[in-house]
């Protein structure tokens, strides 16, 4: 009878530790993650604490060669009127020089609320367990998760939850 206890109890244990593992490490600390972008002078790194204070943030992890990707910046900079009050930072771990075509093709360095970075060591694609692209990632003033999509989104969408 004991040893079914502690063979019980070691099978619930286990199965309840490889539940866990399933949930994307966004979802366990739900705050903006401590990102390194490389920007595209190849010398300048964006980190957390480069953020405006008290400004919503919108993630989105992208792939320049992405049709659903170039979409949503179309949509984004189409309405960028509308995200005036909300930081914008796009990051992907695709070729650097891909990642700066795109930024010159959708003239995203003329705004002053979108950051685009290179992330070298991958660390956003296993920090949001990507598996769609784009991946959006919606963070309020105090950078505290809102909620996440992968896939596109409508920028109406966006914006209504940001409003929440």
């Amino acid at each position: 009878m004991n040893r079914f206890f502690c063979f019980s109890a070691t099978v619930l244990f286990c199965l309840g530790s490889l539940a866990q593992s399933d949930i994307p490490p966004y979802k366990k600390v739900p705050y903006f993650p401590p990102v390194k972008l490389l920007l595209s002078d190849s010398s300048t790194w964006y980190q957390k604490d480069d953020l405006p204070k008290k400004t919503p943030v919108l993630m989105m992890y992208f792939n320049p060669n992405c049709d659903h990707c170039q979409h949503e910046t179309e949509d984004i900079v189409k309405n960028i009127d509308k995200f005036k009050d909300i930081h914008i930072v796009m990051a992907t771990g695709m070729h650097f020089d891909s990642m700066r075509v795109f930024k010159e093709r959708y003239r995203l360095g003329d705004f002053k609320n979108i950051v685009v970075g290179y992330d070298p060591g991958f660390f956003l694609m296993t920090f949001y367990q990507v598996h769609s692209l784009p991946f959006l990632a919606l963070y309020n003033r105090w950078k505290e998760l809102i909620s996440a999509f992968e896939g596109g989104l409508p920028v109406d969408r966006i914006l209504k939850e940001f409003e929440q």
